[in-house]
């Protein structure tokens, strides 16, 4: 019988893990579906790791893994997809955001030949204006940069095991996993939801974390960015000249007056983009520099005891990236 893997990686969600393990475990066992929980834990600083154990000694389909610090979601969602041991393995969020109603759907889907089954949201629930502007904003910039519509993608998908292993044979530290799974590419279909209101807590996303998040994500996946500069740069060079033949024509007409102003504002503009594309250069360095360091994703300091053989058998995740357990 195929088992069903369920990555569920958690930042501060200790309300919400012996929730969301009872509510998938009954969806999942009520539908006939063979099945795991692999939570994991990124760093969080309340008792999330915690509630992951006791909920792994209630129910051995719950298996769980804590890293040494703060890595990122992207982290944690490869993390997962390296210990999940599934035929097929779907990433979701684990405050329930991302509806369990839909797993089944999914599953089917993936029975009738689906190798990536894609979530797409219908709408973005209840959320404060300032965050609909902002991850709106988000969106748009990450449509743009990556060339995929990403305005309703999320990370809630399905992966079979062939898709999985292309993505985790990626030698690529810094990951956009959302894009990814399209760049991958095999057969997609797809199933819309509606995001779910949270039972506990609140979104550890702000303003400035998504932002962050977005220009992260670009530089990883795209090189538009550096291909800005380069046309900034053709637009100043085209204005320079104008102005050059300008200034010309009125030097021979004798009508060239010094302007103080003027000049003062092109260098301070001038100086602006220059400081800008330094700035878009000097991250893509950043990110080569990290690459070639070839530091692990993530480091794993603790695992639940039904998930020390997965960390034994996997070579990837046993290899350099976990402490004691």
């Amino acid at each position: 019988m195929a088992l069903l893997s369920i990555v569920l990686p958690a930042y501060n969600e200790e309300q919400n893990i012996a929730n969301t393990a009872k509510v998938l475990a009954d969806l999942l066992t009520e539908n006939e579906i063979e099945y795991e929980l692999v939570f994991i834990s990124d760093g969080s600083r309340d008792a999330t790791f915690s509630e992951i154990r006791k909920a792994s000694e209630g129910n051995p389909c719950v298996k769980g893994a804590e890293f040494s610090r703060n890595f990122g979601k992207e982290a944690g969602i490869f993390a997962g997809l390296e210990l999940a041991a599934g035929d097929a393995v779907i990433v979701m969020d684990c405050d329930l955001q991302h509806p369990p109603q839909v797993i089944p759907q999914m599953w089917k889907l993936w029975q009738e030949g689906a190798e990536v089954v894609e979530g797409i949201k219908l709408s973005r629930g209840r959320e404060s204006l300032a965050h609909k502007l902002s991850a709106g904003l988000f969106y748009r910039i990450m449509s743009r940069l990556v060339r995929m519509d990403m305005s309703a993608s999320s990370d809630f998908k399905l992966l079979d095991r062939k898709v999985v292993d292309v993505l985790l044979e990626l030698p690529e530290r810094n990951t956009f996993f959302r894009a990814l799974s399209f760049w991958a590419g095999f057969r997609t279909e797809t199933v819309h939801y509606e995001v779910q209101e949270r039972q506990f807590g609140e979104s550890k996303w702000s303003f400035w974390s998504l932002m962050k998040y977005a220009v992260s994500n670009a530089t990883s996946f795209s090189t538009l960015p550096l291909q800005l500069v380069t046309v900034i740069g053709l637009v100043f060079l085209l204005f320079s000249a104008v102005l050059g033949i300008q200034t010309f024509v009125k030097f021979l007409m004798g009508t060239a007056v010094e302007g103080f102003t003027t000049v003062i504002l092109l260098i301070l503009i001038v100086g602006g983009f220059l400081m800008l594309s330094l700035g878009i250069i000097g991250h893509y360095i950043a990110r080569i520099y990290e690459e070639v360091k070839g530091r692990p994703k993530y480091i794993i300091s603790h695992v639940t005891d039904n998930m020390r053989e997965s960390v034994k058998k996997n070579p990837r995740s046993a290899k350099g990236q976990t402490g004691n357990s």
